[in-house]
């Protein structure tokens, strides 16, 4: 079937080739960017379209004279011209559709002909209306955010370009009405950013106290406590030290301005030297694995795709692949081996999840919905078996010497690997078939021998680990022909009770669960396990089961949470609370396991009467701001003690009082009056004309920062056709000019 899957995805690149622009998996580009320049107008008013002048310094590299060029751009925007070289040009637009949720915009015009290497400057002055605020783009009167896939720029090769989108140095200057000020990536001149790096055009405006540590420039949000001083401080040390080790696999310098800039949406974004982190982290008592991550990897995409370009078939294996075994190796240097082991586990769930519907690394493209998945999970375990094959050494001197030249594909990097040509076809030209297996262990005179299986294709060389009764650990090679079986010897009298093949994981496979003899889950997810026990509410035998899990996995601090939580519903108290504790104090959990200890911790202190101390605990799980489920558990636990705001504004009554009226009386330009323009749309939309009764009493307010709270009200809600309904809702609200507005509805629970 998956042979079938891969012919199929052959005759679809055909098919999509034959347009040397198609968006898809297309063979060539006619059109290079030489630079991008964006001058940018922010709406003054509540109009929320912006007006932009992009324009591009385009080079024709495709060997031949071009007089045909043609941008993509988003759909939502309204061109009002393009020019060529200051001259006026006509221009046809029409649809390009790249999949079922996405289309782009595809303009087209004719231009003098332009000879092989010769350049052109293209002019295009449009506005984008935004409807709705997104992560990737949005526009209010506190902040405005254009990133890359929003499509907001004009550009000759669409972002599922198969060999890459368009990257070129870039320059946007934002215009913005008083009280914002706008970020992008480069060096900031006369009120622009200029980047001399590769990168997509992006920019961030906002309102932020700016702070310098380890040279590093960080946008934090407005008023941040102490521990969001002490949090600045760690991110620009921590992203300072990732550069340093990304470059050392180059050897090349990154000579550009670092920033952190701390955004509601869109964190996880970086370019050019420029990442965006969540607001949220300013308040964690601790770095979390995602910020992490999403840090070591922006520092690992600096050098591998702006200082050095990455570009041609396959790119991906480099640009999200090479760059993620580059990340997680900096966690391993810096948290040590054990907890870069929990982040090749997640790695490794992930791509599990597509691996029965995946494509080879050097066809995907960005038009697949398992892109990501793919190129950059399995392809970090990729890079991580030649680096293993090669050697450390050997494999960081054919990067750094690919490098020299300032670009980098996958067809050099294979070349300089030549001497395992069969190890990378199998990882980068096949689907992933390969199925390890291990048998059970039986006794002989003075050893014991284990049966091994290989289902794929292609012949593996793994190590077999095994554990006697006394606990000792012993580890031998094998080497099993492809779908062909095999079989380990070790050398002890002592009782074997576990094997496992391939302990490090290092081959992609299509199941993880039966490389453990006795199989202890019949997942490749160990958390899904636990989980699965857990949503049964079969709390004995998620305690069971995350402890046997755990063996193998200690620093997993999803399975902690999951025991944890499983011994607080059977009253273990003080068990509970020794691994609520241990998720605190592990070197770099999860943001959702910070809050959920913490919510733990709560229920404990509650169950035995310290509501001070549980009041403490449920503050800080709401401002950790992590998860949806821990935040309602939080406040289900105030609720329980009797935890309420001292006093409450009064001008935050009054706020809910108008909402009440316009709600209750359906006035649709009255609720939009008192929300942030392109916030909670569809809140508002489901509101009107639909209200019976909406009353809200006030319980709780939260202080996020100086401009920012969480109410919690009690509402009495009735919609047409429907019975009244009870509901705790959490309300986001920020401060705009004298007044509140709302920015989200946090929570909306409807309660029996």
């Amino acid at each position: 079937m998956k042979k079938t899957f891969f012919v199929f995805l052959i005759v679809i690149a055909a098919v999509m080739g034959i347009s040397a622009q198609d968006a898809g998996r297309t063979a060539t580009a006619t059109w290079q960017v030489q630079k991008y320049e964006m001058d940018v107008t922010l709406p003054a008013d509540n109009s929320r379209t912006v007006a932009v002048r992009a324009v591009l310094n385009l080079r024709n590299i495709s060997g031949q004279p071009a007089n045909r060029l043609t941008l993509r751009i988003s759909p939502l925007a309204e061109v009002a011209g393009i020019k060529i070289n200051d001259t006026a040009a006509e221009f046809d637009k029409s649809e390009e559709k790249i999949n079922a949720a996405v289309s782009l915009n595809r303009l087209v015009t004719r231009l003098a002909s332009v000879p092989a290497q010769g350049t052109v400057a293209i002019t295009v002055d449009y506005k984008i209306p935004v409807k709705e605020n997104t992560p990737v783009g949005s526009v209010s009167p506190i902040q405005a955010q254009f990133l890359p896939l929003s499509f907001w720029y004009p550009t000759p090769n669409s972002w599922f370009f198969a060999r890459g989108a368009d990257t070129a140095p870039f320059r946007v200057k934002v215009n913005t009405p008083a009280g914002l000020s706008a970020i992008s990536a480069g060096a900031e001149i006369a009120g622009s950013f200029e980047s001399k790096l590769a990168g997509q055009p992006f920019f961030v405006a906002g309102n932020w106290d700016s702070v310098n540590h380890s040279g590093v420039t960080v946008m934090m949000p407005k008023g941040a406590a102490a521990e969001g001083q002490k949090r600045a401080a760690e991110l620009a040390s921590f992203l300072s030290e990732a550069m340093t080790f990304a470059a050392g696999f180059t050897g090349k310098a990154v000579d550009a301005p670092l920033r952190v800039v701390s955004v509601r949406r869109g964190a996880g974004f970086g370019g050019a030297g420029t990442v965006l982190v969540d607001e949220a982290v300013f308040r964690r008592p601790k770095l979390d694995s995602l910020t992490a991550m999403n840090f070591a990897e922006a520092a690992a995409k600096l050098s591998l795709g702006s200082v050095v370009s990455v570009t041609g078939e396959g790119h991906g294996a480099i640009s999200e692949g090479l760059t993620r075994y580059i990340a997680t190796q900096f966690i391993e240097s810096k948290f040590g081996k054990d907890v870069a082991d929990v982040e090749r586990l997640r790695q490794r769930t992930a791509y599990a999840a597509v691996s029965k519907r995946d494509a080879p690394i050097s066809i995907a493209s960005p038009i697949d919905d398992y892109y990501y998945p793919v190129v950059a999970n399995k392809g970090a375990m990729a890079w991580r078996l030649l680096a293993k094959r090669v050697g450390p050494q050997e494999f960081a001197n054919a990067i750094k010497t690919g490098a020299q030249d300032g670009n980098l594909t996958l067809a050099e990097l294979r070349a300089a690997f030549s001497s395992q040509k069969e190890l990378a076809n199998l990882l980068f030209d096949q689907v992933t078939e390969t199925n390890l297996m291990v048998g059970l262990p039986v006794a002989g005179a003075g050893e014991s021998k284990v049966a091994l299986r290989n289902s794929g294709s292609s012949d593996v060389t793994v190590d077999i680990a095994a554990t006697t009764e006394k606990g000792q650990r012993l580890v031998v090679p094998a080497s099993i022909k492809a779908a062909e079986y095999g079989e380990a010897a070790f050398k002890t009298a002592e009782k074997i009770v576990r094997v496992e093949i391939d302990p490090e994981k290092l081959y992609p496979q299509v199941d993880y669960a039966d490389d453990v003899k006795p199989q202890e889950t019949t997942d490749s997810d160990p958390v899904l396990a636990a989980k699965r026990s857990f949503d049964k509410q079969d709390f004995a035998g998620t305690e069971k089961t995350a402890r046997v899990l755990l063996q193998d996995f200690p620093r997993l601090d999803d399975l902690r949470i999951l025991l944890g939580r499983s011994l607080l519903a059977q009253n273990k108290n003080s068990e509970a609370e020794r691994e609520f504790r241990a998720v605190l104090d592990e070197k770099l959990p999860t943001a959702r396991n910070l809050a959920w200890a913490n919510v733990g911790l709560a229920e404990v202190a509650s169950k035995a009467g310290q509501n001070e101390n549980a009041a403490r605990f449920v503050d800080a799980a709401i401002l950790a701001d992590a998860e949806y489920g821990a935040s309602y558990a939080a406040r289900n636990v105030r609720n329980r003690i009797g935890g309420a705001s001292a006093a409450i504004d009064p001008a935050i009554r009054t706020f809910f009082a108008d909402f009440d009226k316009a709600a209750s009386a359906n006035r649709k330009a009255d609720v939009e009056a008192l929300t942030m323009p392109g916030e909670v749309t569809r809140f508002v939309n489901g509101l009107s004309g639909s209200t019976e009764q909406w009353q809200s009493s006030v319980r709780t307010v939260d202080r996020i920062d100086p401009n920012t709270i969480l109410v919690e009200a009690n509402m009495t809600v009735k919609l047409l056709n429907r019975d009244a309904e009870n509901v705790l809702a959490v309300f986001r609200l920020t401060r705009l000019g004298s007044g509140w507005k709302l920015i989200a509805v946090d929570v909306f629970e409807v309660r029996s």
